[in-house]
């Protein structure tokens, strides 16, 4: 049963990830084109919690770069 509870894990992991980088590309590009910062009007009255959402996006980008092309239909190994 643990290889199961292992495939969800990772399931609920990559899917942890792939929101994060929405969150980070959504950030960037409202700074880029309206200069606003939505995770810092958010969090701003928080510098830990902002820093650690800044921390996980970054730490997401690194997970789905080194994971994707195994997780990838198109750039997987068939």
């Amino acid at each position: 049963m643990r290889r199961g509870t292992e495939v969800i894990t990772m399931k609920a992991l990559h899917m942890a990830a792939y929101m994060l980088l929405w969150v980070g590309g959504l950030n960037w590009g409202l700074v880029g084109l309206f200069k606003f910062n939505l995770v810092n009007a958010l969090f701003g009255s928080l510098p830990a919690l902002e820093m650690l959402v800044y921390v996980l996006v970054g730490a997401s980008t690194v997970y789905v770069i080194a994971t994707h092309k195994g997780d990838c239909k198109v750039c997987g190994v068939k």
